[in-house]
């Protein structure tokens, strides 16, 4: 799924990845930052849980946005792919300021949402200035290109991600999460090499990235973005790896950007703040 496409004169919402475990009671720096990209108290939030196989996933992040001073924000019950093409929830999307995906399983969300009504109106309202933030699973679903899953480790092998469609909010970026935690530079590299075009962007925990219109990235939070650009790649072994083999990438930039830190997607440059 590619993203929407715009009306000239109104900026496309951000686009907001979160790398999981975000703070949510002492300093909850994203997710203040969320509500205030959204419009603050008065803003109306939509949270979907699908992700999640916990019942009371919604209902928490829904009483942390209330206890951050939101007025508007509601659980979205997308459970089935019927709820999803003709449910009661549906409508209230139309009205958000804001749509927040909690974190679980993205093949949740991507075999329940994906080519439904829910879905390109997420994208359509994205393209006229709603805000989509997602954290864990619903980060890795935002680009069009999702990490199903794969393998820890830093070296890239042809079976070492899978791949599967997702929302399509951009395709300048493959995304993944927990990325430093759970050692997976091989796993998006891996992604990488099968598709050099976008740019791989990898989320440690409690850190977010905030893209705006015109994809420019800014980061927020303790942890640190690894950002990957395949653009120089000069060389890939992966046409010729077999299973379990190691992939040779020749060329690849990588970038560590920390809290302040800045990237321009449509210019491919790191600025430190």
């Amino acid at each position: 799924m590619s993203p929407a496409n715009g009306i000239s004169g109104i900026d496309r919402g951000y686009i907001i990845p979160i790398g999981g475990a975000e703070e949510k009671l002492h300093n909850p720096e994203i997710l203040d930052r969320f509500v205030d990209v959204c419009g603050g108290k008065q803003s109306r939030i939509g949270i979907i849980p699908t992700a999640s196989e916990l019942e009371d996933t919604g209902r928490n992040y829904e009483k942390l946005f209330r206890k951050l001073g939101v007025k508007h924000a509601k659980v979205l019950s997308f459970i089935t792919r019927e709820d999803c093409q003709s449910g009661p929830d549906i409508g209230y999307i139309e009205k958000c300021d804001g749509v927040f995906m909690t974190g679980g399983n993205q093949l949740r969300l991507s075999t329940t949402l994906g080519g439904t009504t829910v879905a390109q109106l997420i994208r359509r309202r994205n393209a006229v200035g709603m805000h989509v933030a997602g954290t864990s699973a619903g980060a890795a679903f935002m680009p069009e290109h999702m990490i199903a899953g794969g393998s820890e480790g830093s070296t890239p092998s042809p079976d070492m991600v899978t791949m599967a469609p997702g929302l399509g909010l951009t395709n300048a970026c493959i995304i993944d999460q927990h990325f430093r935690q759970r050692d997976r530079i091989g796993r998006l590299l891996t992604a990488l090499a099968y598709n050099p075009f976008a740019i791989g962007i990898g989320l440690d925990e409690d850190t977010a990235a905030f893209i705006r219109a015109g994809d420019q990235l800014e980061v927020v939070g303790s942890g640190g973005i690894t950002v990957i650009d395949p653009t120089d790649l000069g060389y890939s072994s992966m046409d010729r790896a077999r299973r379990g083999e190691p992939v040779s990438l020749i060329g690849v930039k990588l970038h560590i950007l920390v809290s302040g830190g800045r990237y321009d997607i449509a210019a491919r440059k790191a600025f430190a703040e």
